[in-house]
């Protein structure tokens, strides 16, 4: 990849990259944090790498980036016990993009993750599994249960409007 390849990756990229880690991380600064780190670990990289594939590439590194910061800090925090608490809600919301948020924070972080490429980026399912390293099926799967679990949240469009 060239200088100038990589520069048009940076402008093309570097918003859709961080619109997916601050969709899971919920955190400006980590989401920024993890796109710098992400054209850093790309620029390292930049004789190995073809323009055409630098796409995938990015949103792979930023998805194992923040994995592996998730990961550190369940080990360095305690975490609370899960009181069973089930994916259904009685209150009512006027704010969709706020019920969407509150849903997808209740869901695993592969669902998420896999959610959000589909559904938010656009990704194929072959895509979403090169992003994270799993398999089309079990994409498929984490798909199709982030979506169950959305619904049983949001519930009936009529009880929120």
């Amino acid at each position: 990849m060239t200088v100038k390849e990589y520069n048009r990756a940076v402008d093309e990229y570097a918003d859709a990259v961080y619109r997916f880690i601050r969709a899971d991380l919920r955190d400006d600064d980590r989401a920024n944090d993890i796109v710098q780190d992400s054209f850093e670990k790309l620029w390292n990289h930049v004789s190995e790498i073809e323009y055409p594939v630098s796409k995938s590439w990015l949103f792979s590194t930023a998805y194992h980036t923040m994995i592996d910061i998730i990961r550190k800090e369940k080990r360095m925090t305690s975490l609370e016990e899960s009181n069973g608490m089930e994916l259904l809600t009685d209150s009512q919301y006027t704010d969709l993009n706020e019920i969407l948020h509150a849903a997808l924070e209740r869901i695993p972080e592969q669902q998420r993750s896999a959610v959000l490429l589909r559904d938010y980026e656009g990704y194929s399912y072959r895509e979403i599994g090169d992003i994270t390293g799993l398999s089309e099926a079990q994409v498929k799967i984490n798909i199709y249960r982030g979506r169950v679990a959305l619904k049983n949240y949001i519930g009936k469009i009529e009880t929120i409007i």
